[in-house]
């Protein structure tokens, strides 16, 4: 494995990064009165993934620190796969859609148990 010198080199941040994208483009068309519950709360927590990412990469000189920002970018992403089986209910996404946002999103979350548990392969 080459060296990773920035965390917009982890494949998982870039996973995360693109999966927010993807959820800011399908929640533009969600309806007007879910503009400040559903559509915001959907907005943060996929954005909320990868910036706890990127500050746990910069923190992993300090295990507990980096483990901790890992183990919230977790749970930002299991908030996510709820936000995204309310939007289906409700009829804001189709099926198809929401099933392929809830893969990336368990896709990240087994990336990251598996950081935290090899976590001597990416702290210094």
């Amino acid at each position: 494995m080459a060296k990773i010198r920035d965390h917009r080199e982890l494949v998982v941040w870039q996973k995360a990064m693109d999966a927010a994208m993807q959820v800011f483009e399908v929640t533009r068309a969600f309806p007007l009165e879910e503009r400040y519950s559903l559509t915001d709360q959907m907005r943060r927590a996929s954005r909320s993934v990868a910036a706890q990412i990127a500050e746990g990469w910069r923190r992993r000189r300090y295990r507990a620190a980096f483990i901790n920002k890992l183990s919230e970018a977790e749970g930002e992403a299991a908030e996510m796969q709820t936000h995204i089986e309310i939007a289906r209910r409700c009829g804001y996404l189709s099926d198809p859609v929401a099933a392929e946002l809830d893969t990336v999103y368990n896709e990240i979350l087994s990336m990251l148990v598996s950081m935290s548990k090899h976590i001597e392969k990416w702290t210094p």
